[in-house]
């Protein structure tokens, strides 16, 4: 037969959990792939990028859609487990499992119309029926950075303190500041509070300095924590401060940066997680893709 496609396999696939053990995705990728009675050369094909196999790929995108509808949950890379969600949605005894399905969950539901907003349209990536195909391409590329996003943001926030300080030196490190990894660890090292702080140079030759306080939070961030972190840069004499939450801040915190005469810079999840995948921290690179586009000048004959 066809290889299926990630909706004819996110039943197939939460029957397979339906045991309540947690499982390799490699172990229930080769389960499934006797359930659809697929041929070697057919379990073997490769995406066009040759980085990995079209069913793998297929499989690892039904387990995503139905971890964001909270059907199935990951305790550690590369393993699924179904949850308590899961097994009522199997109760119910479903013919099948498709994206119209999950959409009566509202997580999935925020998950789909994320990368959508981005791009000023109010229209759900699977119902957009009239595309150019770099219209298709645009949108499979924000469902798929959203789902990065997504997952970078609760790996951070399930990290331990020691690995949390990393990550905020790396990154500062990658955008320039705190001149090399070595210095900047010794400058903002120091783990309390669910969180870090202290003094990175703002350049290589430390011309100026700036408080940094990263917090590992899931509470939003409010305008008294912004102000406990104004009376901090006056105390360390400091112009410049950079807030980082693993979670948000609220509209009155923000206000409040924005008006103070010390330059405050606030960072939550979503620009935390944004600006690692931009700066390769936690992430690696799967496949690359060129985009060309014909050169008319060069078949122009003087």
């Amino acid at each position: 037969m066809t290889i299926p496609d990630y909706e004819t396999i996110m039943l197939p696939l939460l029957l397979l959990l339906s045991d309540k053990q947690e499982h390799s995705m490699r172990s229930v990728s080769d389960l499934l792939a006797e359930q659809f009675h697929l041929t070697n050369d057919e379990i073997k094909k490769l995406l066009p990028s040759g980085q990995q196999t079209i069913f793998y790929n297929r499989v690892g995108w039904a387990r995503t859609f139905l971890k964001k509808a909270g059907l199935v949950d990951s305790s550690k890379r590369g393993y699924v487990i179904i949850t308590r969600r899961g097994l009522d949605v199997l109760e119910s005894k479903p013919e099948k499992i498709t994206d119209d399905f999950l959409l009566k969950f509202s997580e999935f539901k925020e998950f789909l119309k994320a990368p959508v907003k981005k791009l000023k349209t109010d229209t759900l990536v699977h119902n957009i029926q009239q595309k150019t195909p770099l219209e298709s391409l645009e949108e499979a590329y924000q469902r798929i950075r959203q789902t990065l996003e997504s997952d970078l943001l609760q790996q951070v926030k399930s990290s331990s303190p020691s690995l949390f300080e990393k990550i905020v030196i790396e990154l500062l490190v990658k955008m320039g500041y705190g001149g090399n990894l070595k210095d900047a660890g010794k400058a903002i090292g120091g783990v309390g509070d669910e969180g870090i702080d202290g003094i990175i140079k703002e350049d290589p030759l430390g011309l100026d300095i700036i408080y940094v306080q990263a917090k590992r939070w899931e509470n939003v961030v409010g305008r008294p924590e912004l102000q406990k972190f104004a009376g901090a840069l006056q105390g360390q004499r400091a112009r410049k401060g950079i807030f980082i939450t693993t979670s948000s801040f609220t509209k009155e915190a923000q206000e409040y940066a924005k008006n103070i005469e010390t330059k405050m810079v606030l960072l939550d999840g979503d620009s935390l997680t944004n600006l690692m995948i931009d700066h390769n921290i936690g992430v690696y690179l799967n496949a690359n893709y060129e985009l060309k586009k014909l050169d008319q000048d060069y078949f122009t004959e003087e």
